[in-house]
């Protein structure tokens, strides 16, 4: 019962209040503006301290050398699903791109998918040392805000209402906790939290490397957006340095 209570208040801040905070960012130009040009880049960061730092060395104490095959095929496997079948993020800066009413339905499913990997993430993490749970739900938070601000723009341009985005991107978030509990319940009978800490490294590390790692634009200057990447590396440095991990 503790490691239940405890996992969903994680889930809830890795996404219902990820998604509370990109909404009420959206209604603050200035910040709107910041997390736009800067806000991939600084989850870039974040994502790659967390998994090259935490995720997989955990993953390699739970399930050994093994664990670096399960994260390559995680990472290729996300490459396969993002690029051939769904998509699974839409940035800020992408509205204009991705804006037309065919492309929400995949927005919706890709959006639900990852939240509910990102539920069985921090359950998984919380299972195997209760810091590691605490650290990946921060970063989950962090990476959050700006995709779901990305997911919200392009709805809002393919014309929804401000009530059904919120609406379907709760219903959405909500996934992240039938994650959670699928992870619980199997781990009552079977050995997954090193396979799911290895599978959650390699789609962290795609995405952080792929869809978040800042490229050279005139929208957003290179130099402004390498120094956003290294404050998400070191707030992640700091949290795990905060959060106390045991011996």
């Amino acid at each position: 019962m503790e490691n239940f209570l405890a996992i969903n208040l994680l889930v809830l801040f890795g996404s219902l209040v990820a998604l509370g905070a990109a909404l009420a960012s959206l209604r603050i130009k200035p910040l709107t503006r910041l997390f736009t040009r800067y806000g991939t880049s600084f989850a870039s960061g974040v994502l790659l301290t967390v998994t090259l730092l935490d995720l997989i060395p955990e993953a390699v104490h739970e399930m050994g050398e093994t664990a670096f095959f399960w994260v390559l095929f995680s990472f290729l496997a996300t490459y396969i699903f993002e690029n051939y079948l769904f998509t699974l993020h839409h940035h800020p800066d992408q509205h204009h791109h991705a804006a037309h009413t065919t492309v929400v339905p995949l927005i919706i499913f890709g959006d639900t998918i990852h939240n509910l990997i990102d539920g069985a993430a921090i359950a998984a993490a919380y299972l195997a040392t209760p810091s590691l749970g605490v650290v990946t739900a921060l970063s989950t938070f962090l990476h959050e805000v700006p995709h779901e601000m990305g997911d919200i723009g392009v709805l809002l341009a393919a014309g929804w209402r401000r009530l059904k985005i919120i609406w379907v991107n709760t219903l959405s978030a909500l996934a992240s906790f039938l994650g959670a509990l699928v992870v619980l319940t199997a781990a009552q009978t079977l050995s997954i939290v090193g396979p799911l800490l290895a599978v959650s490294s390699g789609m962290f590390l795609y995405l952080a490397a792929s869809d978040f790692l800042p490229k050279p634009s005139k929208n957003s200057p290179y130099k402004k957006a390498v120094i956003a990447l290294m404050m998400g590396v070191l707030v992640m440095l700091v949290a795990t340095q905060l959060v106390p991990h045991p011996a």
